[in-house]
């Protein structure tokens, strides 16, 4: 007989409701869970190769190249992923803190002492190392979460989950506390933004489109978050060489992340050398090579020494997440941290 497929309402009521239970665990059992959550994870190595294999098979047709690569996992991913949760037990508990203490005339001692929020939902897309991420970073605090990520990650979350929870298992933690939303449609979305009651906090962790999403329909608490619109400033004094590798490096090497640069401000007493370089380096260089170029969305002053396509206001204002860099000439420091203060993560909408 099949298992019944559990609503998103189901799965949430079952984390929070476990999730009482851990908010009392001492920091040692917390510690012991997540050290067993990494453990299992490398243990269901080829459980999760098989399930991401799948995911990258249907994504194949109809996402980017810089998307597939955000999608994919191997060895050294999944060992990262197992990695990041052995640092994140070695932190010390944010539980119990006493953030503040006053003593009144009369003796009396107020605290205000640091808790477990509750269940946490996360909605996130399509990068499946944010699964263990997410959830070892709720146990740690004390809190339950609920997960739910896009529907192209969904078989590698799966596997993900399935190995964190035995390792939840093998610590006496009940295993309920980690939740994978198993309906990928808006309207599992929608139900967790709506769900008072149930969800403490909703942490929407993604690109603008999902934040703005969240904020605007979310009737639980909500944290809003940032896009990633890095940006990489080339002073007059800057050593070439090296604004060259650390631009190529912030650009290329994994341009579907949140840390990806996004944009390139270059001051005009070196723009004519630099410009020049950036281009060979980012476009000639790769192409022959064999590896995607970096399309440059310019400026009108950057776009009288190179060639590139002209850049638009949105250009500067836009999450790429592919080999797509906004390049813009500035007069000096004060004027690229005016740039920076008006498109940057915090201000993009």
């Amino acid at each position: 007989m099949l298992d019944k497929v559990k609503s998103t309402v189901e799965l949430a009521r079952e984390a929070k409701a476990a999730g009482a239970e851990l908010s009392l665990a001492s920091d040692e059992k917390i510690n012991g869970a997540l050290l067993a959550m990494a453990e299992r994870i490398e243990e269901a190595y080829e459980e999760i190769i098989l399930a991401n294999e799948a995911d990258m098979e249907a994504a194949r047709e109809h996402l980017s190249t810089a998307m597939l690569d955000r999608l994919k996992l191997n060895r050294e991913r999944i060992s990262g992923m197992a990695r990041g949760i052995r640092k994140i037990a070695e932190l010390p508990s944010p539980i119990n803190r006493v953030i503040e203490k006053n003593v009144r005339p009369n003796g009396l001692v107020i605290e205000k002492i640091s808790v477990p929020i509750g269940l946490i939902a996360i909605i996130y897309e399509s990068r499946p190392n944010v699964t263990s991420d997410a959830a070892a970073l709720a146990i740690k605090s004390g809190n339950s979460c609920i997960l739910r990520t896009g529907k192209e990650a969904h078989r590698s979350a799966e596997a993900i989950v399935r190995a964190m929870k035995r390792g939840l298992c093998d610590a006496g933690i009940n295993e309920s506390v980690v939740a994978l939303v198993e309906d990928t449609s808006r309207t599992s979305a929608m139900e967790l933004m709506t769900a008072r009651g149930i969800v403490d906090l909703l942490i929407p962790r993604g690109g603008g489109g999902l934040i703005r999403a969240c904020v605007e329909n979310a009737t639980v608490p909500c944290l809003e978050t940032g896009t990633g619109i890095c940006h990489i400033f080339v002073d007059r004094d800057a050593d070439i060489d090296m604004a060259l590798s650390i631009l190529d490096n912030a650009k290329t090497s994994r341009p579907s992340v949140c840390n990806a640069a996004e944009v390139c401000l270059v001051h005009s007493d070196i723009a004519e050398k630099f410009l020049p370089l950036m281009k060979e380096r980012l476009q000639t260089r790769r192409s022959h090579a064999g590896l995607t170029p970096v399309e440059l969305r310019l400026d009108e002053r950057a776009a009288l020494i190179i060639d590139g396509i002209a850049a638009t206001n949105e250009d500067f204002n836009t999450e790429f997440l592919d080999y797509t860099l906004a390049v813009k000439t500035v007069d000096g420091l004060n004027d690229a941290i005016a740039h920076i203060a008006a498109y940057s993560t915090k201000h993009s909408e």
